[in-house]
């Protein structure tokens, strides 16, 4: 039997009489603390190397009291530091080496000599760049609990594009999170390119209706354009859902 302490996932120990737990039990302890995290996540997780779990002879992941602690301090940085991963893990190799690193950072990790000096002067938090609609590259890395080599792959089949000032849209977040998700599901990057163009079709589309309105020498018309947008955008989206269902179901009979 599962056994949860009190005081989070982190705080105690985890284990099934003593022994390895499976995945399932590890997100049922985790979940407590991070409600959000999810099984695709963990093995994301394990991917990047920040835990080995044992394997049993027919491939079944067994984790350790110490797996689960260790996954709960990763997302415990992630969610209180926004800290990329390659941070994270060289910080608790340190600690599991018996060596004593640097406090963990407060605050966001940058990815290039730039960045670093935009660092030194300070940036807006998390919260007030998406507000503002566009963010930067170490937010967007942060925000979305990805690596710079990841978010280098999916521009390079153009699924997340930088302005030329450097910068991203803040839906770019939640592309990075569900481009991972699909990932950890066996779908790479390159077979998303498809689905990009699709996109970019459907909002041709759109445009196509808009672009009059946008035109028009009435500022209250021209407000109207975006409303419209944003109502034919959320019709295609329902559309676009239904099709793939349809599309699934034919296949699954």
């Amino acid at each position: 039997m599962l056994h949860t302490p009190r005081g989070g996932a982190g705080s105690g120990t985890a284990t099934a009489d003593g022994g390895l737990v499976s995945i399932g039990q590890v997100l049922a302890v985790l979940r407590e603390e991070f409600p959000e995290v999810t099984i695709s996540k963990i093995r994301f997780l394990e991917s990047e190397g920040l835990v080995e779990p044992q394997r049993t002879p027919s491939g079944y992941r067994k984790f350790s009291t110490e797996d689960v602690e260790r996954l709960a301090a990763v997302l415990r940085m992630q969610r209180d530091h926004y800290l990329p991963l390659k941070v994270i893990r060289e910080h608790l190799d340190a600690l599991e080496r018996g060596e004593r690193p640097a406090a963990v950072p407060m605050g966001h990790q940058r990815t290039s000599d730039e960045d670093s000096a935009h660092f030194a002067g300070g940036f807006e938090p998390v919260a007030e760049q998406l507000a503002a609609g566009r963010i930067g590259r170490a937010t967007l890395l942060a925000a979305a609990q990805v690596e710079a080599e990841q978010l280098a792959e999916w521009e390079s089949y153009g699924l997340i594009t930088a302005s030329e000032q450097g910068d991203y849209d803040a839906d770019a977040v939640q592309i990075a999170k569900l481009v991972v998700e699909l990932g950890s599901s066996g779908i790479e990057p390159r077979h998303l390119r498809a689905m990009k163009a699709s996109a970019e079709r459907e909002a041709g589309l759109v445009d196509q209706v808009v672009a009059p309105l946008r035109r028009h020498r009435n500022p209250q018309t021209r407000t109207h354009a975006e409303a419209r947008t944003k109502e034919l955008a959320a019709v295609a989206i329902k559309l676009h859902a239904a099709l793939v269902q349809s599309a699934l179901r034919v296949r699954l009979h």
